[in-house]
């Protein structure tokens, strides 16, 4: 299996990306492609005594950066780029998925319009997988869909629920929708139209989740426009730090404290790791007709590398095909959105 890297996306590209990919290649087996300039890919390398053996390079001189506009993703001015040939590459059959942490609307428009979604979906969207108390929870969409209508909210019920199962292994996912109550008639027209059909639709639904219950395993698959999903991941990344930040300052306080601290140091690391979005790596771009990640800006080593075993895992799963046969079963009659 083959992994495609864009080489240059994210806040720490090319060194960290390097590291995860190479990491990845020795710990899964995996082959790894890194895309964008081959003289500084290896320069990065050779000056941190990183080996490229057995790592393919493709050679993309330009950078897509944050303040580039998503759409031009598609256009002949971006086309050398490290994230634009990235895209091309999958699309090609140069390998079987594709990882990047760069900009987030351009890797959903090179989803959208380079690869192409699978047939039937509306939308592509972010799918995230967050720790909770007793495992772990879906958030889709989480930031490319801010404007959406119930059918295709009903489209990432499917999706997030295929995956859940496929990939992270969850018997018949609980599908809730975020909500400002879990009462029925809550919510906009957009939620009270969605409830609607996810009664109806072919998904364990169990009906509105507050975001409040989301941490507290309310719900293995959280449904949601781009908008709500994306306040959420980022409410939970905020907390998150937050709760830990406050938990090593307790326990470095003073000589007592880090006696007791010595005491539960083991489960303290447990506690940390099950907390650490980096531990799942990247996020589906779900509905792609191929298979795209997106690992957050902020991303490292260990980040790329988690990552690479999602992507592994992912292609493992056969979900395009599960998502492909579930679209079948939903024709609205609507054009694509």
């Amino acid at each position: 299996m083959k992994i495609i890297i864009d080489a240059f996306g994210g806040d720490h590209a090319p060194l960290e990306i390097i590291k995860g990919a190479v990491d990845a290649k020795n710990e899964y087996g995996v082959e790894i492609l890194l895309v964008g300039a081959e003289d500084t890919i290896r320069k990065v390398a050779a000056d941190n005594q990183i080996s490229l053996d057995g790592v393919a390079i493709h050679h993309a001189p330009d950078i897509f950066t944050n303040n580039d506009q998503p759409a031009s993703i598609r256009t002949k001015a971006k086309a050398n780029t490290s994230l634009a040939a990235g895209f091309r590459l999958l699309k090609d059959g140069a390998g079987d998925a594709f990882l990047s942490a760069g900009n987030s609307g351009a890797i959903g428009a090179g989803s959208m319009f380079i690869v192409k979604r699978i047939k039937g979906v509306k939308r592509v969207a972010f799918a995230p997988v967050i720790p909770t108390v007793n495992g772990k929870a879906m958030v889709i969409d989480s930031g490319i869909n801010t404007d959406v209508r119930p059918t295709v909210l009903r489209q990432f019920a499917l999706m997030g629920s295929a995956y859940m199962n496929k990939v992270m292994g969850v018997e018949n996912p609980r599908v809730g929708l975020a909500n400002v109550g879990t009462e029925e008639h809550k919510g906009d027209e957009l939620r009270q139209e969605t409830y609607k059909l996810l009664q109806k639709a072919p998904v364990n639904f169990i009906g509105n989740i507050e975001g409040r219950d989301v941490p507290l395993d309310g719900a293995d698959v959280v449904v949601c426009d781009g908008f709500t999903g994306n306040m959420i991941i980022k409410t939970y990344e905020g907390v998150a730090l937050a709760l830990l930040g406050k938990i090593k300052g307790i326990f470095t306080k003073n000589l007592k404290n880090k006696l007791a601290a010595a005491l539960v140091l083991g489960d303290m690391k447990d506690f940390k790791k099950e907390m650490d979005l980096d531990e799942f790596g990247g996020t589906a771009v779900l509905g792609c007709a191929k298979p795209v990640f997106k690992a957050h800006g902020n991303a490292n080593a260990k980040t790329i590398k988690n990552a690479v075993r999602v992507c592994r895992d992912y292609v493992n799963s056969g979900i395009i095909a599960t998502v492909t046969e579930a679209m079948q079963t939903i024709d609205d009659g609507e054009e694509d959105a």
